[in-house]
């Protein structure tokens, strides 16, 4: 293999099944990494960019370790290294040795070997050997013990996997959807104009309108948590075609249950490790659930963003957070950002949901070689639903939502649109309350103002509050 322009007192020789190869010195992969690393100079996205993934090759071959002591399969002295080169990985503390791009071979294998090579060297160096003898710790007889890529990779999606919804995407969608059932409670009363065909229909409330949004990210939390007990099935003991050929027949059994400890998630081993080699359909039911509920959030996003347009040619009716001047040339323009960037996320969700359904559907015989660009996109749906998610909650939900001028619709009757409309504006413009600006204006009384605008009698027609 070509050494390019590196210099040879900065190398060191590995080798593999094809021959010599020059490795940085001052990294801990091997030969198969450094391989993939120069074959594949495709694209940007690395999982050394992505540390859910490291963090499950180092569970994986920690756990994987313990269960080949457990049954005896290798020796307490060499696991001990393992398990601390591996915890080393799990910890953070060794992510740039993993440079590999998403684009590679289609198992993973090379990603397996990343790890292998790593644990593998980091295990010689805790044990004060020499980095690349594969002594006494070796990449493949010994950390890669009873396990093949093909289902060592397909585990390592599953426990990145679990561990992003159940850590991350789960829980900010559950704090936007508690601060908008507040909200729904809190404007239970407070009455607007419903809309249909995007033309006017008949009245309901905002509350109304916030719980629809509420019960859509119910259901949507609700198709994502379905989804797990799919993908906390693991292939591992499959090894390499589903036969479980060179492991314990007890390995993968045992190995899940570790998997499980260790992380506190649900994980067995799946009961079919060939339907767990050749096809992901969990993993593929996963990015539905997630393009569900992007769909959910594109709905709410767009609803607010609507309700929001003005301040006078538009509705108006909520306020929206003043994040950022919103035009290059027209001052005091501001735009709804935090709406805007949530919809774009819905859209590449749509899109990654796309690739993975479509990677899913290409499991040839024994093996689905699509493991590393559906892992990709799952992860990226996951990372950017959860970040767009809490970014909208803590800059224009919780905040301000609240600041509803509907109220002032209870004055067109009496003052006429004209002047609630400036009503409406001043308020907006002086952050006051609706009453503050029309009694600034002049144009009611206070006790009229609190004769007329009480939103329990906004809910009937104007015949039947006389």
């Amino acid at each position: 293999m070509p050494t390019g322009d590196r210099n040879h007192d900065k190398v060191r020789i590995e080798e593999d099944a094809l021959g010599e190869v020059e490795v940085p010195a001052d990294h801990l992969w091997g030969a198969q990494t450094e391989r993939s690393h120069r074959n594949f100079p495709i694209g940007v996205e690395r999982y050394r960019w992505d540390r859910p993934v490291i963090r499950a090759l180092g569970i994986l071959k920690k756990c994987a370790a313990l269960a080949n002591v457990e049954l005896g399969q290798l020796p307490s002295d060499k696991v001990d290294l393992i398990v601390n080169a591996a915890q080393d990985v799990i910890d953070g503390n060794l992510d740039r040795e993993f440079p590999l791009v998403v684009f590679q071979t289609g198992s993973g294998t090379q990603t397996n070997m990343n790890a292998n090579e790593v644990i593998a060297n980091r295990a010689i160096q805790i044990a004060g050997g020499q980095i690349g003898s594969k002594k006494p710790i070796h990449p493949n007889d010994d950390v890669n013990h009873s396990q093949s890529s093909n289902d060592t990779f397909p585990t390592a999606m599953h426990i990145a996997t679990v561990e992003q919804l159940d850590n991350l995407l789960i829980p900010a969608i559950r704090a936007l959807r508690d601060t908008l059932d507040g909200k729904a409670r809190a404007f239970a009363d407070v009455v607007m104009v419903g809309r249909t065909h995007l033309q006017d229909a008949t009245p309901l409330t905002l509350g109304q309108v916030i719980s629809g949004w509420v019960a859509q990210l119910d259901q949507g939390l609700h198709g994502v948590c379905r989804t797990l007990p799919g993908v906390c099935a693991l292939a591992i003991g499959g090894t390499a075609v589903g036969t479980g050929l060179n492991a314990h027949p007890r390995f993968g059994e045992v190995a899940a249950r570790r998997i499980a400890d260790e992380t506190g998630k649900a994980f067995v081993s799946a009961p079919n490790k060939f339907a767990a080699l050749s096809a992901h359909d969990a993993m593929v039911d996963v990015s539905a659930a997630l393009r569900t509920l992007a769909g959910a959030l594109m709905k709410i996003a767009n609803d607010v963003r609507w309700y929001a347009c003005g301040p006078r040619a538009g509705f108006a009716e909520l306020r929206i957070p003043e994040n950022e001047p919103g035009s290059s040339i027209m001052p005091g323009k501001i735009n709804p950002t935090q709406c805007e960037a949530l919809t774009m996320v819905a859209v590449q969700v749509f899109g990654n949901d796309h690739a993975v359904a479509f990677a899913g559907s290409q499991g040839n015989f024994q093996l689905n070689v699509y493991k590393p660009v559906i892992l990709h996109n799952v992860l990226e749906s996951i990372r950017l639903l959860a970040e767009a998610a809490r970014s909208f909650n803590d800059r224009c939900a919780a905040e301000h939502l609240d600041d509803s001028l509907m109220l002032v619709t209870a004055l067109n009757p009496h003052i006429g649109y004209e002047k609630a409309a400036q009503i409406s504006l001043k308020a907006y413009r002086e952050n006051l309350t609706l009453r503050e600006a029309a009694l600034r204006l002049g144009f009611v009384t206070a006790e009229q103002f609190d004769a007329w605008v009480r939103p329990e009698d906004m809910v009937h027609p104007l015949t039947s509050r006389g």
